[in-house]
This record gives structure tokens, sequence and C-alpha cells, in this order.
């Protein structure tokens, strides 16, 4: 059941500008496939799914594929698009991104597999990302600067 909901879940966001979670919860359950919203967040994580600039300003659930070399300008220009700036707290840097990018941004800072960052924890607008060291982060806040330059 879960191999077929999560195969659902990829064809319906392929074919429909998904927003939120709880329409996505529709679309499925049109489809005949009752779930929780619980399961729905579970399956985006682990799908790898994350919010992605649609040509009208908006935001829709999109694949990020880090297998394909073209996805690394994909992750610069998502990193472009919703970085606003940055702090540093010891080893941690906030991330301040536009309204609802943040779980995009830190994906694509994720993608970008850079050995100091640790991980990525993100809510709407706001990132928390683990450097290993306090002096990691100068040179995450460096990199970040380029791209987002």
């Amino acid at each position: 059941m879960k191999g077929n909901r999560r195969q659902k879940i990829i064809e319906i966001i392929n074919k429909y500008p998904i927003e939120t979670q709880e329409e996505l919860t529709e679309f499925l359950k049109r489809e005949g496939i009752s779930t929780t919203q619980a399961t729905i967040s579970r399956d985006i994580r682990d799908l790898k799914l994350t919010k992605v600039p649609t040509k009208d300003g908006r935001q829709k659930y999109g694949v990020l594929e880090g297998d394909k070399p073209e996805m690394s300008e994909k992750y610069i220009r998502v990193l472009k698009e919703g970085f606003l700036s940055i702090d540093r707290a010891e080893n941690i840097l906030v991330i301040k991104t536009v309204a609802g990018m943040a779980m995009a941004v830190a994906a694509a800072i994720d993608a970008m597999d850079w050995e100091q960052v640790v991980g990525s924890i993100a809510g709407d607008d706001t990132i928390m990302c683990a450097i290993r060291t306090a002096d990691d982060t100068f040179d995450v806040i460096e990199k970040i600067d380029k791209i987002v330059s």
C-alpha cells in the first residue's frame, strides 16, 4: 500500500500544482487512497519532496533528484530565489528565506553535499543549519554568499 500511495503522490504532483499537504490528501482521496496528515508528511520527507517556485510566483511540491547533474543548477536557483539573510550562532547558521521557501532552500543546501554541513531543519521561512565546527560556519557563509550574490 505504501509503495502504491507514494507512486500516486509522485504522479499527482507531476500532474497538478499541489501547494499543501491538505490538497495532496484530497487528490489521494479522489484516487481512492485514504491517509492521515502524519503519513503524508512522512511520505513527503521520504520521497524528498520540496516546495519549488512556479512561473506565477506561487509554490508547489516537486521532486528533487540529486542523482542528475543538472540538479545542481536547480539547487542554486532555489537557493538564490529563496534566500534572504544569514546569521551565525557558534556552529549553527540561521538562514532566513522567503515565506514558504525554507524547506526548498534547506533541501538545496543539503544537496550541495558540503562536508561542513551536518544537516538542516526548516520551518516556513527559517532554517537552522548545523555546521561541524564554529570555524566551518565562515566557509559555509562564504559559499552561500558566492551563490546568492
